[in-house]
């Protein structure tokens, strides 16, 4: 939901237009909608009234560099205004729902644990230091809120907006292969058989079928990227042969343009099957449509009467938005049930929050390889390492915007990023709105591709273990 407010609806909602507002059609507009206690006249005024100042001031502040009164704004001023709003009430709703990992987890939005798959505090009934029924209580009544909101704002205004840009269901599509790691065991963690979120592959948009996951047919190409291989740039490797060898071929600077005949990105470009794929919130979504999750294909199939469309959208970059919404939708009534499985355990004197089977280090073997899978909500991340004489020799990551953003193969096959943008109409090439919408909808995060490097081949920053 952070995601469709904060970092994504800009790119459909223009702030500036929500002056021209009438607040009284506003709120008639947001009460035709949902039955949420904040849509009267007078609070989408005092909205109004705090957007004004902010643009009388010229310091737009949040609301700075974007291109308001872009032609392909759509919504109409009222919309705009009751999106600002819902915007504004949307970080006072993460500011609250976040403290459920605070009590958990400690830290957002890296949680801080004692072990490995474990919790940042113990859980003790008895102890204003743990995890008791006080807490236990406080964390219920924020889930039971964050439903709520997600009922009846944020699922409400994803269908309101998308109605007004439902050409985006033809934009967009990308490579049509996808990946979800699965997510969230209903019994044994180790049994990812029986995942809440299935684990699975889909190919060239067939959702007739779903493959298993076989991470030995993961690698990862660097034909297009500032590395190298030491048997070249046409060979592709598994994570567990991974390489790391910094090759920069790009341009100097003033940057002008880059050569995507050539070496172009930081982001290698990981292949399944020699095949592209797209992770992330839609990736998830439509493996647990075709694989038959009966929540989801309930909300899917609701979603997509109400738009008017057909199953196709969903490969588009309106199906990414109205995918992320689905997935917390159906979270979010998740987390009070997965509240009450905790309440369970606790009652049968099961306080255990870590797996305890290796905690002695004389137990690690001093030669092994491993891997580990997780959905973060931007998708598919996998880790793999090798152990030898009881150090690490070689760990690797392919994380969610590795997948996206990838560059070209060897095979000159598009990533995700690039495959999506083919053919999307760009009004002014000066203010690439359209651009913005497509690659925002994978949510992107551009920190794997950020190194800090010597032009010089000088150290840049020295790391010793003692």
């Amino acid at each position: 939901m952070i995601h469709f407010y904060h970092l994504h609806a800009l790119d459909w909602v223009d702030i500036v237009s929500a002056l021209k507002a009438d607040p009284s059609k506003t709120s008639s507009l947001a009460q035709s909608i949902s039955d949420w206690p904040k849509s009267s006249a007078s609070y989408f005024k005092s909205i109004q009234t705090k957007v004004k100042a902010l643009v009388d001031s010229g310091q737009l502040g949040l609301f700075a560099n974007a291109y308001w009164g872009h032609p392909a704004y759509k919504l109409p001023p009222e919309a705009n205004l009751m999106a600002v709003a819902h915007y504004l009430e949307a970080l006072d709703w993460q500011k609250d729902v976040i403290k459920i990992q605070a009590l958990l987890g400690a830290k957002n939005p890296h949680a801080q644990t004692y072990l490995v798959g474990g919790m940042s505090i113990p859980i003790d009934p008895n102890s204003q230091n743990a995890l008791n029924a006080d807490s236990i209580a406080f964390m219920s009544g924020l889930a039971k809120k964050a439903l709520e909101f997600v009922e009846k704002v944020y699922i409400p205004d994803l269908i309101a907006v998308a109605s007004f840009y439902k050409e985006w269901a033809n934009y967009g599509g990308g490579v049509g292969n996808f990946l979800a790691y699965g997510e969230f065991p209903n019994d044994n963690i180790s049994n990812t058989s029986n995942l809440w979120l299935p684990r699975g592959i889909i190919k060239n948009k067939d959702l007739s079928k779903v493959y298993p996951v076989d991470h030995t047919k993961i690698t990862e190409y660097v034909t297009h990227s500032w590395y190298e291989y030491k048997e070249g740039d046409a060979v592709a490797k598994h994570p567990w042969e991974g390489e790391t060898s910094f090759k920069y071929t790009g341009p100097k600077p003033p940057y002008e343009f880059l050569d995507t005949n050539k070496k172009y990105s930081w982001i290698k470009a990981p292949r399944y099957e020699d095949m592209p794929m797209e992770v992330g919130p839609l990736a998830r979504m439509l493996v647990a449509y075709a694989s038959g999750h009966k929540r989801i294909k309930e909300v899917v199939d609701s979603v997509l009467k109400k738009l008017g469309v057909g199953a196709e959208p969903l490969f588009s970059t309106l199906g990414r938005v109205a995918a992320r919404g689905i997935e917390t939708l159906v979270t979010a009534e998740m987390i009070p049930i997965w509240i009450d499985e905790l309440v369970t355990n606790m009652k049968k004197g099961d306080y255990r929050i870590h797996n305890a089977d290796k905690w002695e280090p004389s137990s690690w073997p001093k030669e092994a390889k491993g891997y580990g899978f997780h959905e973060a909500p931007r998708g598919a991340l996998g880790h793999w390492v090798l152990i030898k004489d009881g150090k690490i020799a070689n760990y690797q990551c392919v994380v969610p915007s590795t997948w996206n953003g990838s560059p070209r193969d060897a095979k000159k096959q598009r990533g995700p990023y690039e495959a999506s943008l083919i053919g999307t109409p760009v009004v002014d090439p000066g203010k690439p709105l359209e651009i913005l919408r497509t690659v925002h909808s994978f949510d992107p995060c551009m920190a794997c591709a950020v190194h800090v490097v010597d032009a010089e081949g000088k150290e840049v920053t020295k790391i010793r273990i003692v």
